[in-house]
This record gives structure tokens, C-alpha cells and sequence, in this order.
């Protein structure tokens, strides 16, 4: 029941307060100015990142810790706030690119490892320091690829946000399976807060939600795959179920990944429209079916967390190897699709934009 009404005031309010916020940023002039590769003529307000934050605060203000103690909430707060402020920055031009990537990131993963919110892979596998250490270096690398992996996914209008909606459903399901009532809420918040901002931003988007929102949403889904713990499963299941839940955000990432570095560019720092959606865009699909497209595949990767959450350690294993051949068997396809070459440059990601 607290879920459901951590949702719904989530929701409501990223509803109504992406209004105001949207006002606010063409008062300012945060917008997201049209040029020779982008498909809108007039600006887009940005900053709708800052309506996605405050309706989840509202809505965690309402729900109790449960297993989650004071200071991993402060911590969790603390961790959003610095990736909100410092993509805001970025946005307004104010910030090399690289700070967020080398700076924020892992500093956002820092304050969640100082509270206790840390991966478990390594200590189950070897207890003891070693494994300890492979933990805190497993979470700092954890938390700044995702937050990046959401910063770059933010290239098509409602993409982001349906993809991180998708992810919080099943993360919310299965923290709720096991117990993990907190995390479920915030899941759930997190859900409702996407959704409502999504009346907004699907395609065609009057508001973007800027990189302070892309990355806020990457952290959170970042903290929640780290704060699900699932019990009374395999080791195997207890590692990969939340991994494959944001299964099509590692897609994507995976594909620019090995397809810019294949051209010699740096993947996380060259634009481009050669991400997933684009090329599905660009065989036929348009816009919106390639977005609906993403969410269908969030979805499928959502269930195969279910799946592989009730299997051993052994047919885990097997899954997830097969699973990772099928990834890269739908990168070699996606590579022959249609997309726009990039010259050799070392820019930041574009800001969000519609697709052709």
C-alpha cells in the first residue's frame, strides 16, 4: 500500500510541476537551441530533471526507512542532489563534460559507499578484505557507468524516462517479492515520478529533462539494483537479477561502446546518432515505435530478471551466458543498421533531442 502511494504522489506531482519548471527555464533561457543536428525548430526548456527530483523527494518524505537506515537515505539524497546540480551545470554550459564523468559520478558513488550501500559480488565470492575492496571498486565503477549510460540514453524524446519507468516497475516488484519494502517505495517513486514527466516528453517533447535529470535517473537505478537484496536465491540469481534489469540500458551502451571504439572514438564522449533507437528509427520504424521499441526490450530484460531469480547458481550462469551471446549477436546486427557517421571529435554527449 505504501508503494502505491509513493507512486501516486510521485506521479502527480512530476505531473504538475514539470508546468511551472518548464515556465521557469524559457524565463531563463535553459532551452535546448535547434541547429544543423537536431530535428526541433524551435528551442525546448530544459531542467525537467528538477521536476523528476522534487516530486521523488515529496514522495520519500512520505515512506519510512524500514531496512534502510537514516544515513543511507541521507546518503541516497545526498548522492541525487550533487548528479542533479552538477548535470543543471552542465547544461548551462557552465562545466567541462568531464566533470561529471571523472568528478560527480564517482563522487556520488563515494557518498553511498561511506553510508554501507556497497555491490555484494566479490565478498560473496572470496569474504574477507580482498573481497571487500573488489566491492568498493565494483561500486564506484557500477554507479558512474550507469549514471553515464543514462546520461548518454537521453537522445530521443521519451526514451529515458520510459526506460528508467520500465526498470523501477521490476525493480519495485522485486524488492517487494523479497521483502524490501523501502526499496520497493522508492522504486515506485522513482516509477510515478518518470510516468508523470512522460506526459511531457514523449515524442513530441514540449520539455527535456537536461543531463541534471538523466543522470539523477541513472543513480537511482544504479542505487536500487545495489539495494536490492534478494533472498532465499541462488548466488548466481542474487548477482545477476538486478544487472539484467537494466538490461536494455546496457544495451544500448554496449552497442555505441564497441561501435565507436571499432571507428576510434571515445565512446562516452562523441556524439552521435548511432545509438540503438536511431538505427531502429532509420530501418523504418520512426521515432516513436523505435522508443516503444527500447521499452519492449526493458521489458523483456525485466522478465528474464524474473526468470533468472528463481533459478541455481548453475542454470543462472547458463542464462546469462546466453543471454550475453544474444547481446552480442543484436550488437553485430544493429551494426549493418542505417546511422550517421561521426567524425573524430571529443565532445560531450548532444543534449536531448528527437529522432528522425
Amino acid at each position: 500500500m505504501i508503494g502505491l502511494i509513493s507512486f501516486a504522489i510521485a506521479l502527480v506531482a512530476s505531473l504538475t510541476l514539470t508546468i511551472p519548471v518548464r515556465q521557469f527555464a524559457l524565463r531563463v533561457g535553459m532551452v535546448d537551441k535547434p541547429n544543423h543536428r537536431k530535428i526541433h525548430v524551435q528551442p525546448i526548456p530544459l531542467l525537467g530533471g528538477i521536476a523528476i527530483y522534487a516530486a521523488v523527494l515529496l514522495a520519500m518524505l512520505f515512506s519510512r526507512g524500514g531496512e534502510t537506515t537514516l544515513t543511507q537515505i541521507l546518503a541516497i539524497l545526498a548522492g541525487a542532489t550533487l548528479v542533479v546540480a552538477t548535470g543543471t551545470l552542465d547544461d548551462r554550459g557552465l562545466l567541462h563534460h568531464q566533470v561529471k564523468l571523472f568528478v560527480a559520478m564517482p563522487m556520488a558513488a563515494a557518498i553511498l559507499l561511506a553510508s554501507g550501500i556497497h555491490a555484494r559480488a566479490f565478498s560473496l565470492l572470496w569474504p574477507g578484505a580482498a573481497g571487500n575492496f573488489g566491492d568498493a571498486a565494483l561500486t564506484v565503477i557500477w554507479i558512474t557507468g550507469i549514471t553515464a549510460s543514462f546520461s548518454i540514453l537521453d537522445y530521443m524524446d521519451g526514451l529515458c524516462a520510459g526506460i528508467a519507468a520500465v526498470a523501477s516497475l521490476f525493480f519495485a516488484f522485486l524488492a517487494a517479492w523479497h521483502g524490501q519494502v523501502w526499496i520497493s517505495t522508492l522504486a515506485a517513486a522513482v516509477m510515478g515520478a518518470a510516468l508523470g514527466f512522460l506526459r511531457w516528453n514523449f515524442n513530441p517533447a514540449r520539455i527535456f529533462m537536461g543531463d541534471g535529470g538523466a543522470m539523477l535517473l541513472g543513480f537511482l537505478m544504479a542505487t536500487l539494483s545495489l539495494k536490492l537484496r534478494l533472498t532465499g536465491v541462488s548466488l548466481g540469481a542474487e548477482i545477476f537479477a538486478p544487472v539484467l534489469v537494466l538490461g536494455a540500458t546496457i544495451f544500448d551502451t554496449t552497442l555505441v561502446s564497441i561501435s565507436r571504439s571499432r571507428r576510434g572514438l571515445l565512446p562516452f564522449t562523441t556524439p552521435g546518432k548511432d545509438h540503438t533507437a536511431h538505427r531502429l528509427s532509420n530501418c523504418g520504424l520512426g521515432t516513436r515505435r523505435a522508443v516503444l521499441c527500447m521499452y519492449a526490450l526493458g521489458c523483456v530484460f525485466g522478465l528474464l530478471a524474473l526468470f533468472v531469480s528463481r533459478m541455481d547458481s548453475s542454470t543462472a550462469l547458463i542464462a546469462i551466458v546466453a543471454i550475453v551471446i544474444a547481446v552480442l549477436l543484436g550488437v553485430a546486427a544493429l551494426e549493418q543498421a542505417p546511422y550517421e557517421r561521426q567524425q573524430r571529435k571529443a565532445k560531450a554527449e548532444p543534449r536531448p533531442q528527437p529522432a528522425d
